[in-house]
């Protein structure tokens, strides 16, 4: 009996062995789920498409740079000595002639009355040499001395003449220094640094303080070679400054006639009005300098493609989408939209960028839009 049951126990771990074999085995096959098919037609609203058109667009340079004052100043010392008087300082407002501070006058003024002594003296050997020649003179016509004693005597009076004239130059260079001993401003504006200090002794050229006048400013702008051609003297710019809405107006001035010699690039020089002084010097501005109107076939700047080697666009035609290869003309604004000169014929239906990238080939239909109901957004 035990040998029976001994079998059947293992029988019925074999069924129940092969039982669960055949569940595993219907959950490990299963189907594969079927691939997505690619799709073959896209349907386009109305509001995808653009339309080339020939349009009169407003051509410009983008430009960019700091803001450089036209009028700038150095206070420098003229001679040497210690600095007095210095009281103004960073923004404050100095006019054209103003006395600004001096170099201590005690030495130049030494120097001033040494030099007045000096062609005093002079002045006196003059007057000697002239009545000692005026005596020879007489003493000639008595023949009491010879011709050539004279001609000493006048000899003399030249030589103590040409020291007098010596003497009242170095008297002249002596007043000079002691008037360049009071430092004046040459233009009106406000001070940008003070780089010196009272009681400083200062060396002859020594820099004490840097004039500024704002009331005109100057954007110098870097223009590629092939676009200076475009510039003219009158174009005018709108500017915008950095961190800030507000417009600003340029007008080119001047055009520099050579390039610059590292970057090939050209300097324009554009004037901005300031003189309601809320503008500074080296405040960074960008913006548009307007070259003219030109009437080209174009499309918005944002439905061209440059993620291959040559810029390009979706097209529709004959029903299928088509990557079209450009050649770019002329940037410029219409309305407030930035347009790009495109090759292509006038009536061509190109795709906005929002439309996303399409494969070459792949059919488009165009589909209208629903009438509105009234009453209904």
């Amino acid at each position: 009996m035990s040998r029976r049951r001994v079998v059947a126990a293992v029988l019925g771990v074999l069924l129940l062995a092969g039982g669960v074999f055949q569940v595993l085995q219907k959950r490990q096959v299963r189907p594969e789920p079927a691939t997505a098919a690619a799709p073959s037609l896209v349907e386009l609203a109305p509001t995808d498409l653009l339309t080339v058109q020939a349009i009169e667009l407003r051509t410009g340079l983008p430009i960019s740079g700091s803001l450089k004052a036209t009028q700038t100043a150095l206070v420098k010392a003229r001679v040497a000595g210690e600095l007095q008087g210095l009281t103004v300082r960073e923004g404050d407002a100095v006019r054209a002639g103003q006395t600004l501070a001096r170099i201590d006058p005690t030495e130049y003024q030494a120097r001033l009355r040494q030099a007045q002594q000096q062609a005093d003296a002079a002045k006196a050997q003059v007057d000697i040499a002239q009545r000692q020649l005026d005596n020879n003179r007489a003493l000639v016509a008595q023949n009491f001395i010879s011709q050539t004693a004279l001609e000493a005597s006048l000899s003399n009076l030249q030589v103590a003449q040409a020291n007098h004239r010596a003497a009242l130059a170095a008297a002249e260079v002596a007043r000079k220094g002691l008037d360049d001993t009071v430092l004046q401003t040459p233009i009106s504006g406000r001070v940008a640094q003070r780089l010196a200090q009272p009681g400083e002794r200062l060396a002859i050229d020594a820099r004490v303080l840097e004039i500024v006048d704002t009331s005109r400013l100057e954007l110098e702008a870097n223009v590629s070679t092939a676009e200076s051609l475009q510039l003219k003297v009158g174009q005018t710019a709108q500017l915008r400054l950095e961190g800030s809405d507000g417009v600003l107006h340029g007008r080119l001035l001047r055009i520099n006639p050579s390039a610059q010699s590292a970057s090939r690039s050209v300097v324009a020089y554009l004037g901005i009005d300031n003189r309601g002084g809320q503008l500074r010097q080296g405040l960074y501005v960008q913006g548009r300098l307007e070259t003219g109107n030109q009437r080209v076939g174009a499309i918005p700047l944002t439905a061209v493609r440059t993620d291959q080697a040559q810029a390009y666009v979706l097209v529709l035609r004959e029903g299928k989408v088509a990557h079209q290869k450009v050649q770019l003309g002329p940037r410029g604004t219409w309305g407030d939209e930035v347009m790009v000169g495109v090759d292509l014929p006038e009536g061509s239906q190109v795709l906005r960028a929002s439309v996303g990238l399409l494969r070459e080939g792949l059919a488009a239909r165009v589909t209208a839009l629903p009438p509105s109901t009234p009453g209904k957004p």
